[in-house]
């Protein structure tokens, strides 16, 4: 732990380039114009000289620990630093009696920053609460991990959440030309590409670069032979990391598994999160698969809780078996197609009342006011099916969303509702 002055005093000598070079201020923070442009709200936040609790969320190298510190100097604030992968309970209460101290020996204000804070399990997080809540700190939470999921309900409601970029091309040159890197024009864009929107990454690599040639301009060739691993794993001809997913998505939804398998190791080899992985795979199986093979579904979601309790390399063969399965499954889009149909028509169209014979009619008043008349039960109907029945609001136009594929399942569930749809259209028939 250190306060902010320690923070912000000249980087040793030998510290990494990445440090010596960390912004000052918020004008030398590159990126994030939507956080930190004129009227923005980390600039408004900054401006205002009061700080509150949030969750900066974002890539890895996009400035969340910077402006953590640079608010801390903003707002004269004592500065608390914890990684959730290195800090336990001991940890959050040697914390809280440093903000106590520092609030009793001067009323100064503490900011505590919490690296990585989707590490810290549910009871960790829950220590914060009680000291947030009595404003003995700011907390300011950073992690890659969408907060949603990672980030408990009561800590989330109590800090608002920011959403940091990938740093863009322009902001990786301004970068580099600020680290002093002489290359030519090939050389510079490769070393953007690699850094792939991550700042810490384009530092670390020209410090690579300089001190393996401490003068004379850097060429791509030289590049490539000095960085010749990672440049193989995430740049080796200009392909981009999502570009190399959208790989793997087309080919489990063309059928193939062997490219399949190529694109994910691909992956895998260059350093891509298996978890992230195991979510895009999870995806595919309810876009490309479907229901054309429910399996595919329930097969991905577990190769993807394999990976967690085994983890790398062992769990990464369930992510293989899973691709695998994927790309010689039965394809159908529809439950994809349906869902976006159904979606695009709710939110043009206006708030329909649920028709009263759908209604629940818990109380008398509701039943006396007609809720859930003339209800049909189905399961009391011939083949559990009320044949003619409505379940759309009144007036709402004829759909058909759902329109199953011919292939595996969803064939057979294809007959199934052409046989309903015709008993409907019997039924109906003879009110007319």
């Amino acid at each position: 732990m250190s306060s902010a002055s320690d923070l912000f005093a000249a980087a040793p000598p030998l510290a990494p380039l990445a440090e010596r070079l960390r912004p000052r201020s918020i004008d030398e923070v590159l990126g994030q114009p939507h956080l930190i442009g004129p009227g923005k709200p980390l600039r408004l936040a900054f401006e205002s000289g009061k700080p509150h609790s949030m969750i900066l969320w974002g890539p890895p190298g996009t400035g969340k620990t910077t402006l953590a510190r640079l608010m801390a100097q903003a707002f004269d604030a004592e500065f608390i630093a914890l990684s959730a992968v290195l800090s336990g309970v001991k940890d959050i209460r040697d914390a809280v009696i440093q903000a106590e101290h520092a609030l009793a020996a001067g009323g100064r204000r503490t900011i505590l920053f919490v690296d990585e804070v989707h590490r810290f399990n549910k009871a960790q997080q829950d220590a914060f609460l009680p000291y947030v809540e009595k404003g003995l700190f700011t907390f300011i939470g950073a992690t890659t991990e969408n907060p949603s999921f990672e980030v408990n309900s009561a800590l989330l409601s109590r800090a608002t959440v920011y959403v940091l970029e990938s740093l863009s091309a322009e902001d990786l040159g301004a970068l580099a030309d600020k680290a002093g890197i002489e290359a030519d024009a090939e050389a510079r864009e490769r070393l953007i590409g690699f850094a792939d929107g991550d700042a810490r990454r384009l530092l670390n690599a020209v410090e690579i670069l300089r001190n393996a040639r401490p003068t004379g301009v850097v060429d791509a060739a030289f590049l490539e032979s000095t960085l010749a691993k990672n440049l193989r794993r995430f740049d080796k001809g200009g392909e981009q990391f999502y570009d190399q997913i959208s790989a793997l998505h087309k080919s489990v939804r063309g059928s193939d598994p062997d490219a399949s398998l190529y694109w994910l190791v691909r992956m895998l080899d260059g350093g891509a999160d298996p978890l992230y992985l195991a979510r895009r795979i999870v995806r595919m199986a309810v876009e490309d698969v479907g229901l054309a093979d429910p399996r595919a579904l329930a097969l991905a979601l577990d190769a993807a809780e394999t990976y967690e309790r085994l983890g790398s390399p062992e769990g990464e063969l369930a992510l293989a078996e899973a691709v695998l399965y994927l790309a010689v499954a039965a394809k159908s889009n529809a439950v994809y197609n349906a869902y976006n149909a159904a979606r695009a028509f709710v939110r043009e169209d206006g708030t329909r009342p649920v028709p009263l014979h759908l209604r629940n009619a818990p109380t008398k008043l509701m039943k006396n006011l007609g809720y859930g008349k003339d209800y049909r039960y189905a399961h009391d109907e011939k083949d559990a099916f009320a044949a003619g029945e409505n379940y759309f609001p009144e007036g709402m136009p004829a759909v058909e969303w759902y329109q199953p594929a011919a292939r595996g399942l969803e064939e057979r569930i294809r007959e199934k509702l052409e046989e309903w749809r015709r008993l409907n259209a019997a039924a109906r028939a003879k009110h007319t």
